[in-house]
């Protein structure tokens, strides 16, 4: 087995400036240092590379994204003022994304990268690959930025796959803690393009992310939200994601599966209120290849988005690339015993509840 890495220092150069969350005015938010920086990428690139196993994954060389690529997904509008804002020294994408000089040829090769890794999977170069890619995109949607993220790299890959590679069934799963909403909008109509995400309950966007958004139209019950209480953790997670978004897959059969990946559902997140751990995200990518090899040749593609917690989202993205790669680093975790013992792990009573009701929606897909 061959597992791809997309990865490219520029990648790290995206500027999100200061302020935490909200942004610093002058006057009464003092400045500090943006959640959405390189530190987490830069210390999960470290880690593979100290552990040695960086040097036993694929290089697969990221590309810039064209303009028709982005325009699949965004307005012709929207990609202008993002090129144009940048040019002139950056500025605000919309729902609270600062970037930078030169962040839009940086959010090009995000994008072109996730391209790159599908292009890599189909053409046989690797059995599946992590894109880790930046800025995000699961936020954002047509016509604005939101949640950091610029460009929607995830649907914009899908969109490639579908309407240039010929691939007719493709499956997204997204574990990231906040929700997906951007590949929910991108395909919310359209049968061909099962959504999954798993996310904490209106964590963000607002008012987003419901078990009662389901798709409409030809795509009634291809969208699947799978909206967890705040304070889940192992149990409640690999619950929901052995009992809905496993058994969504073998219900819908995709020919590929495209999966953004973030860590900010891990315990010590400052964005999110979970209580995952590497072994959580161990298991789900476990669960994930399995339902690759099994439904679609192991044609699986991972694509970075969230987790700012800088000391630990290395050990949760390491716990997931030593199962999509089958290598063993020999790195154990070291805030795993602190992790796993802290109360919320196991599956509680209300936790299930909403996972029944999340099963309920199974029977739609066809």
């Amino acid at each position: 087995m061959t597992t791809g890495l997309v990865f490219h220092e520029r990648y790290l150069w995206h500027d999100t400036g200061h302020g935490w969350i909200v942004p610093n005015d002058g006057v009464v938010v003092q400045p500090y240092e943006h959640p959405e920086n390189p530190e987490t990428k830069r210390r999960m690139v470290n880690l593979w590379r100290a552990s040695g196993l960086l040097d036993q994954l694929k290089p697969i060389a990221p590309r810039p994204a064209t303009v028709e690529e982005v325009l699949r997904v965004h307005t012709a509008d929207y990609h202008q003022r993002i090129a144009d804002l940048s040019a002139a020294g950056g500025g605000d994408a919309g729902g609270l994304t600062p970037f930078g000089l030169g962040s839009y040829e940086i959010a090009l090769m995000a994008a072109g990268g996730c391209i790159a890794a599908v292009d890599a999977v189909l053409d046989g170069v690797v059995d599946n690959v992590y894109a880790l890619v930046r800025p995000p995109g699961h936020h954002a949607i047509a016509d604005v930025g939101m949640g950091f993220c610029l460009f929607n790299n995830a649907a914009i890959t899908v969109k490639h796959l579908r309407e240039v590679r010929g691939v007719a069934r493709i499956a997204m799963v997204d574990w990231d803690v906040h929700h997906g909403n951007g590949q929910q909008t991108a395909f919310y109509d359209d049968p061909s393009v099962l959504t999954i995400s798993l996310h904490q309950h209106l964590c963000f966007p607002p008012n987003s992310g419901y078990v009662t958004e389901n798709g409409e139209g030809d795509g009634l019950g291809y969208n699947v939200n799978i909206s967890l209480p705040p304070g889940s953790g192992h149990g409640a997670y690999v619950a929901a994601y052995r009992r809905v978004a496993m058994e969504a897959l073998r219900r819908f059969r995709p020919d590929f599966i495209v999966a953004p990946s973030g860590f900010d559902g891990g315990v010590f997140d400052p964005l999110g209120r979970m209580m995952a751990w590497s072994e959580t995200f161990r298991e789900m990518t476990r669960m994930l290849k399995a339902a690759a090899d099994e439904l679609c040749a192991g044609r699986l593609v991972l694509t970075h988005e969230g987790g700012y917690s800088a000391p630990y989202v290395p050990f949760m993205g390491l716990a997931v690339m030593e199962e999509l790669s089958g290598i063993d680093s020999g790195v154990a975790d070291p805030y795993a015993f602190f992790a796993a013992t802290l109360g919320g792990q196991e599956l509680e009573p209300h936790q299930d509840a909403v996972i029944a009701e999340a099963e309920k929606l199974l029977d739609r897909i066809g």
